[in-house]
């Protein structure tokens, strides 16, 4: 039994969007489109306020609203707990869109491309017409999973097999791993944190968790 999460240790993520510009390069997502945001929040009162950075995007939930509502059976979702869109079913109804209480889903019409008419060279290498009038959204890197695990890599352990974003993250605040490995990165950092997840009184049960504050042991 594989169920992959991703944890974010909001005591170390500095709001750098690196995660954010990783994820764009990745995918080659259009202009407006992020898999990977970082949400700027202020908290506290005057004069005692201080900014927090939530990295947020696709919770892969495993009860997922998305997709009790799609029409066409377009969303679906892995054994192992990744939540995905099958383009070719996709009809674009954004069903999932309102659905979805994370706000992770997107829908574009057009071809659009960062630097004008003409696609750069990486937004040449990924484009995928299929993605142009369905529902997109963050997908966990999973054919970087996929291919990983193809050639023997541990997912949250080796990099070739895990998210970009978390790669990428300069602080270490993003982690990933299978959260039924007791021995997992994620299953240790679960345990010994104080953690919560997004609207959970949703019951969507989601499969990104948000570090904030040491465990009592």
């Amino acid at each position: 039994m594989t169920r992959y999460v991703m944890i974010a240790d909001l005591r170390r993520c500095v709001g750098c969007q690196t995660c954010t510009a990783a994820c764009k390069e990745a995918n080659a997502t259009p202009p407006g489109v992020q898999w990977r945001r970082v949400l700027d929040i202020e908290v506290g009162e005057y004069p005692n306020v201080n900014r927090i950075f939530v990295p947020t995007g696709c919770q892969h939930c495993a009860d997922p609203p998305c997709m009790h509502v799609c029409p066409t059976t377009a969303t679906g979702q892995r054994p192992d707990g990744i939540v995905t869109i099958d383009y070719e079913l996709c009809i674009g109804c954004a069903y999932c869109a309102v659905a979805c209480p994370y706000e992770a889903r997107f829908k574009v019409d057009t071809a659009d491309f960062a630097f004008g008419d003409e696609p750069s060279t990486v937004e040449r290498a990924q484009f995928d017409e299929r993605k142009i009038g369905v529902a997109t959204k963050c997908t966990f890197c999973s054919d970087r999973i996929d291919a990983g695990c193809a050639a023997g890599k541990t997912p949250g352990r080796d990099p070739e097999a895990t998210p970009v974003c978390v790669n990428s993250c300069i602080s270490g605040a993003l982690v990933f791993g299978d959260i039924e490995d007791p021995d997992s990165a994620v299953a240790r950092l679960l345990a010994e944190n104080k953690s919560f997840r997004m609207h959970e009184e949703a019951g969507t049960s989601p499969g990104f968790y948000y570090l904030w504050d040491r465990g009592t042991l």
